[in-house]
């Protein structure tokens, strides 16, 4: 991938966008690399939700300020239908408090309705793929297939994954890129390849890491479902979102009888969370219109996410090389890059490093003395634990700068990080 910059005054536009951008909330100044925990908060999201949250009538009712509450939903469906997922018309969406919740609604309804023996998954899953695959297929008596990472790489093999695969197989469920590795797995050549095995293969992938830093299309990839979380994507929390297939929106779940068949929404949907969504992706076509003169508002959103992918992989290549006169991380004695970063550039921007001669959790807190604000993952922590040690780590420090950070924080950050590589050696 070539270098590619955002110019100054285009990325001061978009430092204006966020909050918090150069100090926390109570003034004091520090770069935020832990966009991977919860990213920086748009503005405009942010101040969408409360405006909303202040209007009392309820949106399913036939007067003006219904309508224009219906209206607000209406538009995020369709941005997280045809844009955000890339999906089917005939497909559905899911909303939900957490992103976790929307995979653990979408991974039952399949397990418990689709024939089959068995069920596929990686070693690098988020708990909430794995564990709900995991429970759902011991209660429906299905052996449950996990498909080990790769330490070299920090992913996970598409031969490994496809060899687990058979005509007996219920549900497939692969994540699009890691949360702590940052590789991006091939979906494409995974869906295909287990297509030929079984073409009516049911096909999930957690979208909440990749979907910030990339995109993804439901309808070229036919998978059935994804899951997304807007925190990690500027947005707020509070909301999950997901899209599914219009073969599993018309599977058994939990519903409202007096709701279609394909319908997912149990109660009164929220205004305010969908009308933050939509801010989401006016702010990727904003971004978007800079770089293309079409007017349709998926090319932008397609165009904005391509331009924040080249400017992450700029900002992730300076981290790992620096210059002659602020060493990379790859140049600074005592640092630890771990997996094959130089082999494997097509990843979200992560770096996954550690400091010989000290714990991750007391680095994190080093880095925060100087503020920095990164996060570590631990094999005593029993979130991270099985997924740090299937690359044969006991832990590391994940650094997650967005696109609203800045070549001079990087290098920043890499004057940290050697500060603290000289403390240790005294």
């Amino acid at each position: 991938m070539e270098k590619f910059i955002f110019n100054d005054n285009l990325l001061n536009e978009i430092r204006k966008k966020f909050y918090y951008v150069e100090e926390d909330y109570r003034g004091r100044k520090r770069i935020f690399f832990e966009n991977s925990g919860g990213s920086l908060r748009l503005k405009s999201a942010v101040e969408t939700k409360s405006e909303l949250e202040r209007i009392a009538e309820c949106p399913e009712r036939t007067n003006d300020v219904a309508v224009y509450l219906q209206g607000i939903k209406n538009q995020a469906i369709e941005d997280l239908k045809q844009i955000v997922f890339g999906g089917d018309a005939s497909g559905s969406i899911v909303s939900e408090l957490t992103s976790s919740q929307v995979m653990f609604r979408i991974v039952r309804a399949i397990i418990e309705n689709v024939p089959g023996k068995n069920v596929v998954t990686t070693s690098l899953e988020h708990p909430s793929a794995y564990d709900s695959i995991k429970m759902y297929a011991e209660k429906m008596g299905m052996e449950f297939r996990v498909a080990m990472a790769n330490p070299k790489t920090g992913g996970v093999d598409t031969s490994e994954i496809i060899k687990l695969i058979d005509k007996d197989t219920c549900l497939l469920s692969v994540m699009s890129a890691s949360n702590i590795s940052g590789y991006i797995f091939d979906i494409e050549e995974i869906v295909a390849k287990a297509r030929e095995i079984k073409p009516d293969l049911y096909i999930v992938t957690d979208g909440v890491q990749h979907l910030p830093h990339g995109t993804i299309d439901a309808k070229k990839l036919n998978i059935d479902g994804i899951n997304y979380a807007p925190y990690k994507h500027y947005g707020i929390r509070g909301c999950g979102y997901g899209y599914i297939s219009e073969r599993v929106a018309n599977l058994l779940h939990d519903k409202l009888e007096a709701k279609p068949s394909n319908e997912w929404e149990l109660g009164t949907y929220t205004p305010p969370n969908f009308g933050a969504l939509t801010k989401i992706v006016d702010y990727v076509c904003w971004l978007g219109s800079h770089f293309t003169d079409s007017k349709d508002r998926k090319e932008q959103y397609l165009t904005g996410m391509d331009k924040i992918h080249s400017y992450e992989y700029s900002l992730f290549n300076h981290m790992l090389h620096g210059t002659k006169k602020v060493p990379g991380l790859m140049d600074i004695d005592g640092v630890e890059v771990y997996f094959d970063l130089e082999n494997n550039i097509d990843r979200d921007l992560i770096v996954a490093m550690g400091i010989k001669g000290m714990d991750y959790s007391e680095a994190v807190k080093e880095y925060y003395k100087r503020g920095i604000t990164v996060f570590e993952r631990v094999n005593t922590s029993l979130y991270s634990k099985r997924i740090v040690e299937s690359v044969g780590l006991t832990g590391l420090i994940r650094v997650s700068p967005i696109h609203c950070n800045t070549i001079d924080e990087v290098n920043q950050f890499l004057r940290v990080t050697k500060e603290i590589t000289e403390s240790i050696r005294g």
